[in-house]
């Protein structure tokens, strides 16, 4: 049972893993359409295509007889709020693996997507569908996320139903480690908007964002940049932010309690009446770490989730572009940083949805800084020389953010383009 802080604290420390066991997770999630009327699929689809995917070794994930995803091995695929699929990937040695494992994955959702006459979007936001357009689920704690959720951030049902995003998980060698990371990770978190930008249509129109996703994370309730996190923060430090943050929901047996009335606290000193003043266990702690929608967080590992989700040919992109920083080249990046103001990280975090690269941050516009971290993490990669069987290094997978770079042009601009010159719904679908 969890009843201090010390105890939370040793949660975090128990992450530490020496450098040569250092792992990369990925995870990342995509909308799926009927092909017939261009809506999001409903939740009997999902386990048409759920039953359909069983051919390829996945097995089902049940929650009161409801198949809500399938698990295969140390991978599980996991329906969102609005049935967007997120695939959470094994935690894997370096990008080359991880770069694999996606393409396994698009292999087998295509045999299923194409027999069931699905389409895929790969894009921050859902660019077709109104908020009340979209089915949901029978999985029981998005309903009462759907409640509680809206009552701290207006745009939260947005969040859950019609936003999806790359998140890759890293590792820290030392409390001291961790502090370096995750300074740099939020400090660079507007350099990453504006460069993984893909959500620029919103109900089929050019919003006049290029990270409308981001927009929406910015409201969301629990979600944001905490100006903490831009400071050196150490497990306390963290500790005491979780401790003094609401809670979502408790899980209780096979029911989910709202916890909309207690911060973590309280339940760690038996006050929550509705579990009989039971006092919260590591699955507890982990369901509330998990349940802080900030845009990067701690768990046993550090999450990075400021990224749009990318098409299948730069997927790889992201993951790799931190990997080449955090593990890579940390000293130099940390030293890039170091002088940045937080005031002026925050408000170019605010700018960035919309602005992208013109956002100014420290005298410099984002174009510039995007250009520096790239070189940076090339650098890192190149230092780790990891190859694949053709002999190439893991900078393969930064070149389409070089190229975003040298053209200026993101994903989203390229989709503001391609879809406002003909209004044509199926420059939305991967192709």
């Amino acid at each position: 049972m969890i009843n201090s802080k010390k105890q939370i604290i040793e949660y975090f420390n128990s992450g530490i893993k020496e450098i040569k066991n250092f792992k990369i997770g990925i995870e990342h999630e995509k909308f799926l359409f009927n092909n017939q009327n261009n809506k999001r699929i409903d939740y009997s689809k999902i386990k048409e295509m759920f039953s359909a995917l069983l051919e390829f070794g996945w097995n089902p994930i049940l929650e009161h007889k409801n198949i809500i995803g399938l698990n295969k091995g140390n991978k599980n695929i996991t329906i969102e709020p609005g049935n967007q699929i997120e695939l959470s990937g094994e935690k894997l040695n370096h990008i080359h693996e991880a770069c694999a494992e996606s393409q396994d994955y698009l292999f087998e959702l295509k045999q299923v997507t194409k027999k069931l006459n699905i389409k895929i979007v790969s894009a921050g936001f859902d660019p077709i569908s109104k908020l009340k357009e979209i089915p949901n689920n029978p999985k029981q704690r998005y309903e009462l996320m759907t409640k509680d959720m809206p009552l701290g951030g207006e745009l939260s049902l947005d969040m859950m139903y019609r936003t999806c995003g790359t998140q890759v998980n890293i590792d820290y060698d030392s409390e001291k480690d961790f502090i370096k990371k995750f300074k740099i990770i939020n400090s660079i978190v507007p350099i990453s908007i504006a460069l993984f930008a893909n959500s620029s249509i919103v109900e089929k129109k050019n919003s006049n964002y290029l990270s409308y996703r981001s927009k929406v994370w910015q409201n969301t309730s629990r979600g944001g940049l905490p100006k903490l996190f831009l400071e050196n923060l150490d497990f306390e430090k963290y500790a005491d932010f979780i401790i003094n943050f609401p809670i979502l929901f408790i899980q209780d047996k096979d029911n989910y309690i709202s916890g909309k009335k207690y911060i973590f606290k309280d339940f760690m000193k038996g006050n929550v009446n509705e579990i009989e003043n039971r006092l919260p266990t590591e699955k507890d702690l982990s369901i509330h770490l998990s349940t802080i929608f900030t845009e990067n967080r701690l768990k046993k590992y550090i999450e990075l989730r400021s990224m749009d989700t990318c098409g299948w040919d730069c997927l790889c992109a992201g993951p790799a572009f931190y990997v080449g920083l955090l593990y890579g080249n940390l000293d130099e990046t940390n030293e890039l940083i170091l002088k940045w103001d937080k005031n002026k990280i925050l408000n170019a975090y605010l700018e960035a949805p919309q602005k992208g690269f013109n956002t100014q941050l420290m005298g410099k516009d984002l174009l510039y800084w995007a250009s520096i971290l790239l070189n940076l993490s090339k650098k890192g990669l190149e230092k780790r020389d990891i190859l694949n069987k053709n002999k190439k290094n893991e900078t393969v997978f930064l070149n389409h953010l070089q190229k975003i770079i040298d053209n200026k042009t993101t994903n989203a601009d390229h989709m503001i383009s391609k879809f406002s010159q003909n209004e044509d719904l199926n420059e939305l679908y991967d192709k």
